[in-house]
């Protein structure tokens, strides 16, 4: 521990000004920003993750700030890691496909270490990601549209096209098959018949 105090002349005398009676370093630490962040998009979620000197690793907590490229830093959301691990996930949900975003990460010691205490390290380098684009709702409903439209006219035609097809074959069937004789043709050859018979007769 240490005892800091502030010496120095004030109006013609000298004065002595304790400032911190019992000043502990260990209960004043600022860390430097995590190193190396990266990214990795996948269809479901944004993966993130960074490095820390491996002597911290289990005794840190971390806050995340991301947001549109464009946009400035003041409206960044914020995530917090769920355990000490140097990475976080973001789900796909929670960004717009096809819009790149930029992350950052800051660390401090963990509230829950009772040996050392830090304030918010400065900012580390950032990282870019993007949601691979996807089609929106109202695209899909205009896609499933679209196939309704083409598919009413294509079925149509093709049961006009089998139907035809049925009535020239049938039609063609009916040539080649030799004439049946009508009713009253078959009447009068039979009454020729019968007036040649009596003839003979």
């Amino acid at each position: 521990g240490y005892r800091v105090s502030l010496q120095g002349n004030f109006f013609g005398r000298h004065h002595t000004y304790v400032t911190f009676p019992e000043y502990n370093p260990r209960k004043h630490i600022k860390l430097d920003p995590p190193l190396n962040i990266q990214s990795n998009v996948t269809a479901s979620k944004c993966q993130i993750w960074w490095s820390v000197p491996w002597y911290l690793a289990e005794i840190l907590q971390y806050e995340l700030q991301y947001k549109e490229y464009g946009m400035s830093w003041e409206v960044a959301l914020k995530k917090t890691p769920p355990s000490s691990l140097p990475q976080i996930e973001i789900e796909a949900t929670e960004l717009h496909s096809g819009i790149a975003y930029i992350a950052r990460v800051r660390c401090k010691i963990s509230e829950n270490e009772d040996s050392y205490h830090s304030q918010w390290s400065e900012w580390s380098q950032t990282t870019v990601f993007q949601r691979a684009g996807v089609p929106n709702l109202s695209e899909n409903i205009l896609n499933t549209r679209t196939m309704q439209f083409l598919f009413i006219p294509l079925s149509f035609g093709t049961l006009l096209y089998l139907f035809w097809n049925c009535k020239l074959s049938s039609s063609k069937g009916q040539k080649a098959s030799p004439a049946l004789p009508f009713p009253r043709q078959l009447l009068s050859f039979s009454h020729s018949i019968i007036y040649t018979m009596g003839i003979s007769r």
